[in-house]
């Protein structure tokens, strides 16, 4: 009834809607070509009801940056005061003259008052209307898409107009100009740094292998076959923890890969037997995610995050953010092919709907709709706002920045920045193919350009308002009491597919200003000697093969292969940056304690403190991520693109940071 009355009302006020007068106008977005595999179509049914959403230009946006570090930069005045999620939304909701002459302009042109809506966190107006009363709104014809590949369709236009005085308060509008077609699967990795597998699989992670011999492995003079908790302890001067304060449980991520309780229960019997068996996260589970599973089908990843962060933060506890339902998870089909969307819905009920770079909530193309309309799947609304994020967050997944486009990346982004303001640490794997993507993203050596020469930087590590964590080792032959190395394992040795840590320059985002001396100290003292370009707009030109000018990483590092590890009640050895980013984020977890014990809030984002004091940081000086047919960046003094700044010393780090306010 609704859109039988609407088209009637639509056909009512057609002679109210005037034409607009062209000198009123102006063009708010055009597009210039037709991505490949499109094609125009006919021009939509003047009576099509079509769901109007326009996003509204958020306040302060250009500025989140500078807030961000008036909290979190150890010579601020303001460092550690952090702000509410209510400040936030209100900080950066659009101004009452934006919403008001938005709003005024669409009642002017024939849109009923009570047709428009405002959504939750005041970031857009919409509304259902009439392909003629739109077409007339915005000065405009919409047409049908259809995408050759994947036979999808959509409504779209070449380009819309908006008044002069209307212009300026408006972000975009959608239905628009953009046309996405879902990304193949298996042509990128949004996947586990470390580990290649869904729950239900029965095959070994391809960076797992058995090792010799099992006793005597939790002595420290055999840390250079494995690494135990007694190593890293040792490795990072950590000492047992003692004490639980209530709000201080450190958060991890996990999607499509579960952990068993019998593999905690094994490794806590015979490497820390503080632990008591039967020791467990904290659900929180998102949009339909279940765990833990039975031993035989448990992933390496998660049972790796837990037996790591365990034995550094026990008797803190561990709250587990598993995202999504078992379809998406471990069988997602092609239209979902984004990531972590979800995940901050849950975190923050505003981002459900909130808009910026042209994107409003989630992607419709690139993340899952819920309720799920496959069967076995999470038939429940997308929740929003369900949970209280914990101050820290381990996250071992993510893929390459080629491979979704930028306004989805920078609309997240700047999420992540929202819950930096808020006072929490985010900590991501830097990946494990060097300076390259997974073999198959984009070129067959996970490389980019025409030539398949061009590195490639990881999603979502190069935004600047995360903490990026490289992987080290301890080679054989050395000790815990000697520095480590960055991690280079070729194929076969020991696993079945090459190991180096994830690290390079973005093509998204500028060097940010907290960066910016250790970067340039980079370049000046230990230059690459490769053939560059400045700035995406001349990507792969020149023979370039990076970005000089974008943000580079990993931040820091931290021990990641040889670990200890008990999956699907098997011992073995496992690696990769998703072991280093819950050893860092334990660390940090176990700083935000001794802070709580004196009654100081957390560290919040801690890069700017980090690059201001890179002492506290154990220096890595020898090692590279190869890639592209190039032996990659290599490891040097001070930061570099393969370790960062270095890995923790803890007694170091806990000074520093319980000397800021």
């Amino acid at each position: 009834m609704r859109f039988s009355s609407l088209a009637v009302l639509g056909a009512l006020t057609a002679a109210a809607l005037a034409a607009p007068s062209d000198k009123h106008y102006t063009l708010h977005e055009k597009r210039h070509v037709l991505p490949a595999r499109w094609t125009k179509r006919d021009r939509v049914s003047s009576d099509s009801i079509l769901p109007m959403r326009i996003g509204l230009k958020q306040a302060n946006l250009d500025k989140g940056y500078d807030y961000l570090m008036d909290v979190s930069h150890p010579d601020s005045a303001n460092y550690g005061k952090h702000w509410t999620p209510e400040q936030i939304v209100d900080m950066f909701k659009p101004a009452e003259e934006t919403i008001e002459t938005v709003r005024n302009w669409l009642i002017a042109a024939g849109i009923d008052a009570r047709r428009i809506t405002h959504s939750d966190n005041k970031g857009w107006l919409a509304f259902d209307a009439t392909t003629e009363e739109a077409e007339s709104l915005l000065q405009t014809e919409y047409h049908h898409y259809e995408h050759a590949e994947k036979g999808m369709k959509q409504k779209a236009c070449e380009e819309y107009h908006l008044p002069k005085h209307v212009q300026e308060h408006v972000d975009y509008v959608t239905p628009g100009i953009k046309l996405v077609a879902p990304i193949k699967r298996g042509t990128r990795s949004s996947e586990k740094r470390a580990i290649s597998r869904g729950g239900a699989s029965k095959t070994r992670p391809s960076k797992f292998v058995h090792p010799d011999h099992i006793e005597g492995l939790g002595d420290l003079s055999t840390c250079d076959v494995a690494i135990t908790p007694a190593c890293i302890k040792a490795l990072y001067q950590v000492p047992e923890a003692t004490t639980a304060v209530k709000g201080n449980s450190l958060g991890i991520f996990e999607e499509g890969d579960y952990y068993a309780q019998k593999d905690l229960n094994l490794f806590f019997a015979n490497f820390t037997p503080n632990i008591p068996k039967g020791t467990h996260p904290k659900p929180a589970f998102i949009d339909g995610a279940e765990a833990p599973v039975p031993v035989d089908e448990a992933g390496g990843e998660s049972d790796l995050d837990f037996e790591l962060a365990y034995p550094l933060i026990y008797p803190q506890t561990i709250t587990l953010y598993q995202t999504d339902d078992i379809n998406v998870a471990t069988k997602p089909n092609e239209t979902t092919d984004g990531g972590f969307n979800t995940f901050l819905d849950a975190l923050d009920g505003s981002y459900c709907s909130y808009c910026a770079f042209g994107e409003c909530g989630d992607d419709p193309v690139l993340d899952p709709p819920y309720p799920d309309p496959f069967p076995g799947g999470y038939k429940g609304q997308l929740q929003c706002g369900v949970y209280k994020p914990t101050k820290v967050i381990s996250v071992s997944y993510g893929g390459q920045e080629y491979d979704l486009p930028a306004y989805y990346q920078k609309r997240q982004c700047n999420e992540f920045m929202k819950l930096g303001l808020a006072g929490h640490s985010i900590f991501y794997a830097s990946g494990d193919d060097g300076v390259a993507g997974p073999p198959g993203d984009d070129g067959s050596n996970g490389c980019l350009g025409y030539y398949s020469k061009v590195f490639s930087p990881a999603w979502p590590n190069s935004c600047p308002y995360l903490t990026n964590v490289g992987a080290t080792k301890v080679y054989p032959g050395r000790t815990v009491y000697e520095p480590e190395s960055a991690v280079v394992d070729p194929i076969g040795d020991p696993y079945s597919i090459a190991f180096s840590s994830g690290g390079g320059f973005s093509n998204i985002y500028d060097v940010p200003s907290y960066q910016a001396s250790a970067v340039a100290s980079y370049f000046k003292n230990h230059d690459p000697g490769y053939p560059y370009y400045v700035g995406n707009d001349s990507f792969d030109t020149n023979g370039g093969i990076y970005n000089r000018i974008g943000r580079g990483y990993p931040d820091v590092a931290a021990n990641g292969d040889n670990i200890a590890t008990y999956n699907e009640g098997d011992f073995g050895l496992s690696g990769g940056t998703s072991a280093s980013t819950p050893i860092f984020a334990s660390i940090i977890t176990r700083i935000n304690e001794e802070r709580a014990l004196k009654g100081k809030g957390s560290v919040g984002f801690v890069n700017p403190t980090l690059y201001k004091n890179p002492s506290v940081l154990n220096d890595i000086k020898n090692g590279s991520n190869p890639g592209c047919g190039t032996i990659g960046f290599s490891a040097v003094a001070g930061w570099d693109p393969v370790s960062g700044l270095g890995t923790p010393n803890y007694p170091k780090m806990k000074k520093l940071f319980l000397s800021l306010p």
